[in-house]
């Protein structure tokens, strides 16, 4: 069995938060073992046979919409993926922790589109940007909340979606894995 963190972008229901005692046993019904929650909401560790992440993603972007009628974007990654979106985000350390974030995508995008968001970027804000493996280091500088630089923007220029967490809960994270 491979341990495995979901981490989901929004977990709604009609206005309310989803349960984590139902997102968890949801996620035993369909023999994902061990299946806690950490940190926060939307973040599910679990166990299950090893197999790409990207396949993961889709059985639980299909579990959400079956079992509670929600779409919800999901990145699902290995220890050792968090591990090298910690250890490789170039901007830890350097801003604060709490403006360091990494975006976790669901595909790799280009170059060329990666270039297009810096570019696009251009003066909207001080952020700096740093492409990964399956993600993006965002150092806001600055409270998020406060940045020009959305999930949106991003999104639209790398062409894919993507769900972010600082540093400091990824860390948290792998070190509960």
């Amino acid at each position: 069995m491979t341990r495995y963190c979901a981490f989901f972008e929004s977990l709604t229901v009609r206005g309310d938060r989803l349960s984590m005692a139902d997102l968890r046993y949801a996620f035993e019904r369909e023999e994902l073992e061990n299946a806690e929650t950490v940190i926060s909401s939307g973040n599910v560790l679990f166990d299950y046979e090893e197999r790409p992440s990207e396949g993961l993603e889709d059985l639980l972007a299909y579990l959400m919409r079956d079992r509670f009628d929600l779409k919800a974007f999901v990145a699902v990654r290995t220890r050792e993926e968090i591990r090298a979106a910690v250890e490789e985000n170039p901007f830890a350390g350097e801003s604060g922790d709490s403006f360091v974030h990494t975006m976790l995508l669901e595909k790799q995008p280009t170059q060329a589109q990666f270039d297009r968001l810096v570019a696009d970027h251009g003066t909207l804000g001080e952020e700096r940007l740093a492409l990964g493996a399956r993600c993006l280091f965002v150092d806001y500088a600055r409270p998020p909340a406060e940045s020009l630089l959305t999930g949106e923007f991003i999104a639209k220029r790398l062409g894919c979606r993507g769900t972010v967490r600082n540093v400091r809960s990824l860390a948290r994270i792998l070190t509960k894995m």
